[in-house]
């Protein structure tokens, strides 16, 4: 049985990086506009805006840093975590002069916890 569930994992796996890579053949962060990368894992959510031709971050945020989880109701897996995390990663990037970024999902679907930051980060001033 353990078996089973482990092969299941590596196919969920290797079909985000597969989907992940077509994402990242379309989409490069530039300096006048960077991409904003997100990741989530089982416990956190994460994203990070990324200038890919100089090979750096610009601004990150996250679930796991306290700051982000002092407002959180719950758990800093969730969709409320998520639109924390979005907001400021929003704030952080519109402070550093970046208001227009390219959105890179990582593979992941479109759906609940990604969406939930992509469309806090809208309403917080990046334009997507």
């Amino acid at each position: 049985m353990e078996n089973l569930q482990q092969k299941r994992i590596m196919r969920k796996r290797a079909r985000r990086m597969r989907a992940h890579q077509r994402v990242r053949n379309r989409v490069q962060g530039t300096a006048e506009r960077p991409r904003l990368s997100v990741f989530k894992s089982l416990r956190y959510i994460y994203a990070q805006v990324i200038d890919d031709r100089a090979g750096t971050t610009l601004a990150q945020a996250s679930s796991f840093e306290a700051d982000v989880r002092s407002g959180l109701p719950g758990a800093a897996s969730n969709r409320d975590a998520a639109k924390a995390v979005g907001a400021a990663v929003a704030a952080r990037a519109i402070e550093k002069g970046i208001k227009k970024v390219v959105f890179d999902r990582g593979g992941f679907v479109y759906h609940g916890r990604i969406q939930a930051l992509a469309d806090a980060a809208r309403e917080n001033g990046l334009e997507f």
